[in-house]
């Protein structure tokens, strides 16, 4: 077997053995409820939705945004076929990732999550060094508008809806992250751990197929 032939066939198991970890979870009936639309992209009535819960802190979410994330919007959930959520789940070992949620929170609604979530991951060693979340997200927006995440942040509006998310997590029995829940035809299907592009394709592409 040619080396070719041998990147074919391990790549062939990674999605197989994926598929499998996937599949192999008792699916749920079950349906998306509490989603704060400041934190959800993509039509409602795609027919998959995909609830991922994630930790700004964490190096596997990082991971899981900056290698997959713009492809899956451009593909699927601008098209219509995903309704994407982020739902957050910050992890009690990280010291700063409560406080990055509230600040993308605080963000989210002025319309600003995209810019911001890109900050904090690309700047995720520096902040979770200092813990000046403050700073990575002062440095993307305006003046006026960081005033206002700062009101957000301060007022204490945005600690439930965290904590909702969190709760949710806990249902699906989220223990690490990233968790991404596929819900699709009346089905759930969870998967913990990071995905690469390729799998998360040929995932989404069979629960689309007829």
């Amino acid at each position: 077997m040619n080396r070719r032939r041998i990147v074919k066939a391990t790549t062939l198991l990674t999605l197989l053995t994926a598929f499998t970890v996937i599949l192999a979870a008792a699916p749920q009936t079950s349906g998306v409820s509490d989603v704060d639309p400041h934190k959800a992209f993509g039509s409602k009535n795609a027919p998959v939705a995909m609830e991922v819960f994630s930790d700004y802190q964490c190096p596997a979410c990082k991971s899981l945004y900056t290698t997959t994330n713009r492809l899956l919007m451009d593909n699927y959930v601008s098209t219509g076929k995903v309704y994407l959520i982020h739902r957050d789940f910050p992890l009690p070992m990280h010291a700063h990732s409560r406080v990055a949620a509230r600040y993308a929170r605080a963000a989210a609604q002025l319309g600003k999550t995209e810019v911001v979530e890109q900050a904090l991951f690309q700047a995720q060693e520096k902040w979770e060094q200092t813990g000046d979340v403050d700073g990575t997200v002062a440095a993307v927006l305006s003046a006026a508008e960081m005033a206002k995440v700062r009101a957000l942040v301060k007022g204490g509006t945005l600690e439930p809806l965290i904590d909702k998310d969190y709760a949710l997590g806990q249902g699906y029995r989220v223990s690490q992250t990233p968790t991404t829940v596929f819900h699709s035809k009346g089905q759930t299907y969870p998967y913990a751990g990071g995905m690469t592009y390729e799998i998360m394709k040929q995932f989404l592409d069979q629960l689309l197929s007829p």
